[in-house]
């Protein structure tokens, strides 16, 4: 890519497409399973009715370990993540993006708010995820 074109990357050029998600009624020990299975620091949460109404990190998922750092083990941890539900951790103010986006913008965007991602809506609807990895992919393209 030439350095004049870098300012025209939109953020579709560059996000993840249809990122897996969590319905705030699951519990926390899903999240847990699909970060570990995908490799993935956040999970967008969906209600019922498929919109977004939060998002659940790695960080919040450290919330679950405080159990093993009190001296109780992997189990008692897993047993701790099943009693909690996303909606109760997971957080609901969430900054989103459009697909059309500048990239430029939502990289400033993530660095002003100290955040991770950034959902992607389209008409309302998820599409996409842009996160502080692809940013790497990007820079290693």
């Amino acid at each position: 890519m030439a350095k004049g074109d870098a300012k025209d990357l939109r953020v579709r050029d560059v996000m993840s497409e249809n990122p897996k998600t969590l319905g705030r009624n699951d519990q926390l020990s899903l999240a847990d399973d699909v970060m570990r299975a995908e490799r993935i620091r956040h999970l967008p949460v969906l209600d019922e009715d498929g919109k977004l109404c939060g998002i659940v990190s790695q960080r919040d998922m450290l919330r679950g370990a405080l159990a093993q750092a009190l001296g109780y083990g992997t189990a008692a941890q897993g047993k701790v993540l099943a009693m909690l539900r996303v909606k109760e951790v997971m957080t609901t103010e969430v900054i989103t993006v459009p697909p059309d986006a500048a990239l430029a913008e939502a990289a400033r965007s993530m660095l002003e708010r100290k955040i991770g991602c950034l959902p992607v809506l389209e008409g309302g609807r998820l599409v996409g995820i842009l996160t502080e990895s692809d940013f790497v992919a990007l820079a290693a393209s």
